[in-house]
């Protein structure tokens, strides 16, 4: 059985999915997750307290998706493995990922603690691509192909979540990100001749 916490959490995660942020109240999410608005308050301080916690636990799930151990021999490999699992968090936890990508409005703003969760989620990705570039690339450099990466990935994640998504088969959206993200990576290869 989910604790209190955890059930507060996924109710406002699916509040958010169906409704965006102006389906987020307390006596919502409460009667949602089936738990007093005290409790709520209790756990959370109130709604930004709820929204905080969801965008710290999106981006911390990204971050242990991307967490993958790396072959030096073929660091490609744990791009593409970290991509899966990237996806897998994309589509399992909609609510979240839509949360801590900008589908929200001007009532929110990630605490600093939150942002600091982000930083780390994509200071993992530039890590990972950066077994990918020449040990002398910059900074800079890493940061950009982190980008590069991470739109593409979430460029299809986006469509995925949204109409186009009926046109493809729903068993094909993954593999169809991991191959995109593997021809972008030999192209990279190609280019810094790694």
């Amino acid at each position: 059985m989910k604790n209190t916490k955890e059930k507060i959490l996924l109710a406002a995660s699916q509040l958010f999915l169906r409704g965006g942020l102006s389906a987020l109240s307390v006596r919502a999410i409460a009667l949602e997750a089936n738990v007093s608005t005290i409790g709520i308050y209790s756990y959370f301080k109130g709604k930004q307290g709820i929204l905080d916690a969801l965008y710290i636990e999106g981006f911390e799930r990204v971050r242990v998706a991307t967490n993958v151990t790396v072959d030096a021999k073929n660091p490609k490999l744990a791009v593409l493995a970290a991509t899966q699992g990237y996806v897998k968090v994309a589509f399992e936890f909609q609510g979240h990922y839509r949360l801590i990508f900008g589908e929200s409005d001007s009532g929110y703003q990630p605490s600093d603690e939150a942002t600091k969760v982000a930083e780390l989620a994509f200071m993992q990705i530039i890590k990972l691509i950066s077994y990918l570039l020449p040990q002398d690339a910059q900074p800079e450099q890493r940061q950009e192909v982190a980008l590069q990466v991470w739109s593409m990935v979430h460029g299809y994640v986006g469509l995925k979540q949204h109409a186009i998504a009926d046109v493809i088969d729903p068993e094909r959206w993954q593999p169809m990100i991991v191959d995109a993200v593997a021809i972008h990576l030999d192209a990279l290869e190609k280019q810094y001749r790694v």
